[in-house]
């Protein structure tokens, strides 16, 4: 039988950047993945020679100086990715009732450009700001050479992201294009909190970046820096039950056969299904599984990937957020099974600089819209299936021509992934997007701590604190800090 130091479940980021800092901090780890490919929603995959991410089209707070370069740089793998900026003079484009509104990369091109559609608004527009960057300096740099992860933030988790907006300004339409890239957390009107909101537009705002030749780079350089600190990272190898005897966690069963020992076991997949992986004790009380069990998720993703004729179609180095007349805030209750907004994200590529490889069309769905085929496994779903993605797809291009923005003859292929996709290739729960919805109005029942009752087993991943690859990596931070200490792990990583 194996024996390790500490056992990760799960290969996405938040289990990849756990590895990698207890490796390099001296542990010895072993990180075990059920699917033939690392990464989680950092997958890259090809189609017609083309890669297609799979959940991460651009990365905020990458300027030197700023928290998402600073951890890569103390992880040692900052030098080694491929990183292309984003259109400083408009990196996202909000487009909502007939109008178009550009978000700046730096708070003063942020305020400017804004400013001038809103002229009106210009001192609730800098209001606004130093809210998003009293919310973002709760983790900067400075804190962390302090010996601090994280300051104080709960006053924005019990507030609505949409109240505060409103709050800030009575135009309607300012408060739409302020929430216009709300699709990137997960966003609801009734739930989605403040603390989300700023911290992820925030980041952006900071220095936002598209890899180049997409993001499962970041997950290969973890694992080489994983292995060459002397962990294991295996693929095809599901964990199917955690362990327990005497109150600890004594290792974990792999693919219902093999036993792996560890001393400590760290699961970056969704609380319930960790849960539900635990050998029965006394330890984990029947209330908070209840708890747990009972926490909603966010929507899931329909992505229709558009492959590119070579030299056909010009490379868009921005992402565009595409809304109909409707709230700019999806609503289940209202618009299921309807294309109300989504996400146009060009990948970029070493290919051309100048013209679009592949380009990804993102829109909201929940695994509802598929119940006929829950049961079923991919490649094992038939022609309705296929038949119901081209209806979505064709759905999707028909809002986006609405717009005025037409691929045409330009389109050398057409991929879809649903929420079914997620669920099956990188292990989201029920394919969520995002996991466990932050409610601002119990984000006490919601926050889920790294630690557990049982002394020995962690959590980690989005399901903890905020979603996409910020929030994921201040909780990989946290829940190291639990093996070295808070301040040895801060000061690590701001003077790296």
């Amino acid at each position: 039988m194996s024996k390790y130091d500490v056992i990760i479940i799960g290969s996405g980021l938040g289990g990849l950047e756990c590895g990698t800092i207890l490796s390099k901090e001296g542990y010895n780890v072993c990180v075990l993945e059920k699917n033939e490919l690392f990464g989680g929603c950092f997958q890259t995959y090809q189609r017609k020679g083309r890669l297609l991410d799979t959940g991460i089209h651009y990365i905020g707070s990458m300027n030197e100086g700023q928290v998402m370069h600073q951890f890569f740089r103390y992880l040692g793998i900052i030098d080694k990715l491929k990183l292309r900026k984003l259109d400083e003079n408009a990196f996202d484009r909000i487009y909502h009732k007939g109008r178009i509104y550009d978000y700046a990369m730096g708070y003063e091109r942020f305020t400017n450009t804004l400013s001038e559609a809103f002229p009106h608004e210009t001192e609730n527009l800098h209001q606004y700001a130093e809210i998003l960057k009293e919310v973002g300096n709760l983790i900067s740099v400075d804190n962390l050479k302090k010996g601090i992860i994280s300051n104080e933030g709960m006053k924005f988790f019990n507030t609505s992201a949409a109240e505060m907006i409103a709050q800030i300004t009575p135009d309607p339409d300012l408060q739409s294009a302020l929430a216009g890239s709300a699709l990137l957390y997960g966003g609801l009107r009734n739930h989605s909190n403040f603390y989300e909101h700023a911290m992820i537009n925030n980041s952006y705002i900071q220095g936002a970046y598209r890899f180049i030749d997409g993001s499962m780079q970041v997950a290969t350089e973890m694992i080489n820096t994983i292995r060459a600190n002397g962990g294991t990272v295996l693929n095809n190898s599901e964990v199917t039950r955690i362990i327990v005897d005497n109150g600890r966690v004594q290792g974990v069963e792999v693919n219902g056969t093999e036993q792996i020992e560890g001393d400590y076991v760290i699961s970056n997949v969704h609380p319930q299904r960790t849960l539900a992986l635990l050998d029965k004790n006394r330890c984990i009380k029947n209330a908070y599984i209840s708890r747990i069990n009972s926490l909603e998720n966010t929507y899931g993703i329909f992505t229709l990937y558009l492959v590119m004729k070579p030299d056909s179609y010009p490379y868009i180095n921005r992402n565009l957020y595409l809304h109909g007349d409707s709230d700019v805030w999806y609503d289940k209750k209202a618009y299921m099974g309807q294309t109300t907004n989504c996400m146009i994200s060009t990948q970029a590529s070493s290919r051309s600089s100048n013209y679009a490889n592949v380009i990804s069309i993102l829109t909201p769905m929940y695994i509802d819209e598929l119940s006929a085929w829950l049961n079923t496994r991919p490649e094992q779903r038939g022609e309705e299936y296929r038949m119901f993605k081209k209806q979505k797809a064709s759905q999707l291009l028909e809002f986006i021509k609405k717009h005025g923005i037409d691929f045409g003859d330009n389109i050398e292929a057409m991929y879809t992934t649903t929420p079914l996709s997620y669920r099956d290739f990188t292990g989201t729960h029920n394919g969520s997007a995002y996991g466990i919805i932050k409610d601002y109005k119990r984000p006490q029942i919601g926050f889920i701590s790294t630690r557990t009752k049982l002394n020995n087993l962690f959590l980690t991943g989005q399901n903890m604190n905020v979603h996409g690859a910020l929030g994921v990596t201040l909780t990989s931070i946290i829940t190291c800090s639990e093996f070295l200490g808070r301040e040895y792990l801060a000061k690590k990583i701001g003077n790296a």
